[in-house]
């Protein structure tokens, strides 16, 4: 075996391998950077956002006083139930601050009584609601918004009698809505949102044919929880 001779530690020696190493780390970043270059960009999230909500409609049930059949009822007589309900919400966001959202939900079906009378039977709903949202600064991932729009319902599939009598009821209301609220970011693009909403909701109630009796004024407040997802 042959021993290593002096030049192989000489000054001269390091200075090489020092140089070599230098020109080792300079070939890798610019290999790294030439690697990146080509390497597609992380994903940004996008500007749509997919909500599943859990709705209490809450109907304000009031109604103006009318007479029928010989009968005088007092103002607010009308009634229409108040129940749980999914919402289907889709939201587009323009800029940081500005969005709109488009909230659905399936088909719903509601009782209607009567004050003094009882049950005067069912109708069906769709109620479509388009809201321009105002989204505050987040904080600690926190982010508050209001928002206000129209409300359109669709009304259809009346089943009303009061003594045998039927009842029509006006088959739309067009109305304003406004909205509060607060998305809670959860990471990976995931938000648990928390919502109310209060939506102008009018109907006509007029004898089968004939004249109307009142206006039954439902007006719900609605009250929701729900997961977001951005895409």
């Amino acid at each position: 075996m042959l021993a290593a001779g002096p030049a192989a530690y000489g000054p001269a020696a390091i200075q090489t391998r020092t140089a070599m190493k230098r020109t080792s780390l300079q070939y890798a970043a610019i290999a790294a950077l030439v690697v990146s270059s080509f390497a597609p960009p992380a994903a940004a999230a996008g500007p749509w956002t997919a909500r599943l909500r859990a709705t209490y409609l809450d109907m304000a049930d009031k109604s103006d006083a009318f007479s029928a059949l010989g009968l005088n009822f007092a103002k607010d007589s009308v009634a229409v139930n108040s129940k749980w309900i999914p919402e289907f919400d889709f939201s587009y966001r323009f800029t940081d601050n500005l969005t709109a959202e488009l909230v659905l939900t399936i088909p719903q079906s509601q009782e209607v009584t009567l004050a003094g009378v009882g049950k005067l039977g069912k109708f069906k709903h769709l109620p479509p609601t388009l809201l321009g949202q105002y989204h505050f600064a987040a904080t600690s991932g926190f982010q508050p918004y209001i928002g206000a729009g129209l409300n359109f319902t669709l009304i259809y599939d009346a089943n009303l009698k009061v003594a045998n009598v039927p009842l029509d009821l006006e088959n739309f209301s067009v109305g304003a809505a406004a909205q509060a609220g607060c998305n809670i970011d959860l990471g990976n693009g995931t938000s648990l949102n928390l919502d109310v909403k209060r939506a102008f909701l009018r109907s006509d109630v007029s004898v089968q044919g004939g004249a109307k009796l009142t206006t039954a004024k439902l007006d719900p407040w609605l009250f929701s929880v729900g997961l977001g997802w951005r895409f």
